[in-house]
């Protein structure tokens, strides 16, 4: 008897994508122990993306390209509307794909496993960040899961997110119900995960790297390195886009009646404060854990441009 691959529906957000997509989805195709289809939701390009892609949909069957509905103006809108118009009836999985990304070849098959293996319903990993002039780095999003940390960031790049059916679907259920709030969600993977950890699913965060991690000027979120990436983290603070994107993401997955999603949705000086020594609780890195603490203060003290 032949062994039944699960099927696993890959969600692919495309924009401007031309220098890269192909090798990307020649490494989705090529996954191990899995059978996939691919699913293209293309925000209005520039570049022949679109020809490109539908060309390429029509020589195989198992990639599918979604009808124009942009501008989306983000990866985060593409992504919510794949989840919104894609069909996860059929599958045993669905997983989020970058369009500038290589995967290995046993990507899927290494989270589907750890997926039953642990009995979780969600799986992200540590990736390879890598940039042209040939330098390579770990990324590393593995350190325990902490009580809080899914109010304040990911479970590390979307693009590593394999999910269970049935987690999918309530993800979608709840895309649904509040979707006119979520138009105003910057990133879908710090959503997806906080509206899991939230509503009970278990999230594996696998140390090994899946895949390798693309770094390059185009980038709307990169690797986490360096000074200069802790700046730039920095103003998006102190212009009140980090601590909006908390409020809100706190609200609309019902988590504004706990402690600290209260605290989180006020901000004043004293919540800050408070918020400030439940660090340990609110990241999951050592290093942010620190900066998370020192932020809430400079934050508190020095204050930040209300949005």
């Amino acid at each position: 008897m032949p062994v039944e691959h699960p099927k696993v529906a890959v969600l692919l957000a495309a924009y401007n994508g031309m220098r890269w997509i192909e090798e990307q989805l020649a490494s989705v195709l090529a996954q191990s122990a899995v059978n996939v289809t691919i699913y293209i939701s293309i925000d209005p390009s520039d570049d022949g993306t679109e020809v490109w892609c539908q060309a390429y949909a029509a020589e195989h069957a198992n990639v599918v390209l979604l009808p124009s509905v942009g501008p989306f103006g983000g990866a985060s809108r593409n992504f919510f509307r794949l989840i919104r118009d894609v069909d996860f009836d059929g599958y045993d999985f669905v997983a989020f794909a970058d369009q500038d990304d290589i995967w290995h070849l046993d990507k899927l098959q290494c989270a589907t496993d750890s997926i039953r293996t642990f009995n979780v319903d969600a799986y992200s990993s540590n990736v390879t960040a890598f940039w042209a002039n040939g330098r390579t780095r770990l990324l590393d999003k593995a350190q325990p899961q902490v009580a809080w940390d899914f109010l304040f960031e990911a479970a590390g790049p979307g693009c590593t997110y394999v999910l269970k059916q049935k987690m999918a679907r309530s993800l979608k259920a709840s895309l649904l119900e509040h979707w006119a709030d979520l138009q105003a969600v910057s990133l879908h993977d710090w959503y997806c995960y906080a509206f899991a950890r939230s509503h009970g699913f278990k999230w594996y965060i696998d140390p090994r790297p899946s895949m390798e991690y693309r770094q390059h000027e185009r980038n709307q979120v990169g690797a986490n390195t360096g000074l200069g990436s802790m700046i730039a983290r920095y103003k998006t603070i102190h212009d009140g886009w980090w601590f909006s994107q908390v409020r809100l993401i706190a609200r609309v997955i019902g988590q504004d009646t706990n402690p600290i999603g209260q605290v989180s949705l006020c901000l004043g000086r004293g919540q800050l404060i408070r918020l400030s020594f439940n660090a340990w609780n609110c990241r999951r890195r050592v290093r942010d854990k620190i900066f998370f603490f020192l932020i809430c203060w400079a934050t508190a003290l020095i204050g930040s441009r209300p949005r």
